[in-house]
């Protein structure tokens, strides 16, 4: 069950991560409104994924505060935050049991496990049939896990990530190590679920061309500052760009979508 409708989903103020020695994060300023998709671009080592480990509650910040979902971190349990939160990530796919049935996983996304523990009610068999049957998928539901295309996992992760109905939708480089036909698979179901006005999607990936036309909003990470934050077609620009990647490039638009290209 969603929680509650609030406004504000994603709220940090000052936020810094220390750890050795080093900040991996500081200084972080993002707020997130209902009604927008966000994408996070940065380098490998630019701290993308320290900040979604903060948004949801695996690591603690140094200084600064974070709300999410109206939740002030620190004050509320996050065990129960997580389960109003979807994630999709391929490093699931080592911790899911692989012998389980495709929607038997989509189910366990209600209670944030990897994998389903205990009977379920024929209610959720529906709504995962149903997650499953958007995404074009229904006819694997009794596969078991370990016997899918990678495509297909990619469509069991996002419907067990949709499975609570969450506010928060957020997707770490949810393309890596697709081809090209189950990459385009993904990126049209996910255009789907950002055109509905819940949740929110954060999407997370080094390649500025996976952002769908539906994404608003951006925030560009380069050595564990945010460099650029805002409206997508002002953040999206070649002086940003090439100073996040370190190298020079050009940045055109086609249907909404960047199509970004390294000067040589």
């Amino acid at each position: 069950m969603a929680i509650e409708q609030i406004h504000d989903i994603i709220d940090m103020d000052g936020v810094g991560v220390r750890r050795q020695g080093r900040w991996l994060l500081e200084g972080i300023r993002l707020h997130t409104r209902q009604g927008e998709h966000w994408a996070l671009l940065g380098a490998n080592g630019a701290g993308k994924t320290t900040l979604l480990q903060l948004c949801l509650g695996q690591l603690w910040a140094t200084q600064g505060r974070i709300s999410i979902l109206g939740h002030t971190l620190g004050q509320y349990d996050v065990r129960e935050l997580r389960k109003t939160i979807g994630f999709v990530s391929v490093q699931m796919d080592v911790r899911l049991d692989q012998e389980e049935r495709a929607v038997n996983l989509v189910i366990s996304g209600l209670a944030a496990t990897h994998a389903l523990w205990g009977e379920s009610s024929e209610q959720e068999r529906a709504r995962a049939m149903e997650l499953l049957s958007d995404l074009g998928v229904s006819a694997i539901a009794d596969q078991s896990y370990g016997t899918l295309s990678q495509g297909e996992r990619g469509k069991v992760l996002l419907a067990r990530a949709l499975m609570p109905g969450p506010q928060l939708l957020i997707l770490d480089e949810p393309c890596a190590g697709l081809d090209f036909p189950s990459r385009e698979h993904v990126l049209a179901a996910l255009s789907r679920i950002a055109g509905a006005a819940s949740p929110q999607i954060l999407y997370v990936t080094h390649y500025p061309d996976e952002i769908l036309p539906e994404i608003t909003h951006v925030a560009v990470l380069k050595k564990g500052r945010l460099i650029a934050v805002g409206a997508k077609e002002d953040v999206l620009c070649d002086t940003v760009l090439s100073d996040a990647y370190g190298l020079p490039v050009r940045v055109s638009w086609m249907n909404s979508t960047p199509v970004v290209r390294a000067q040589r």
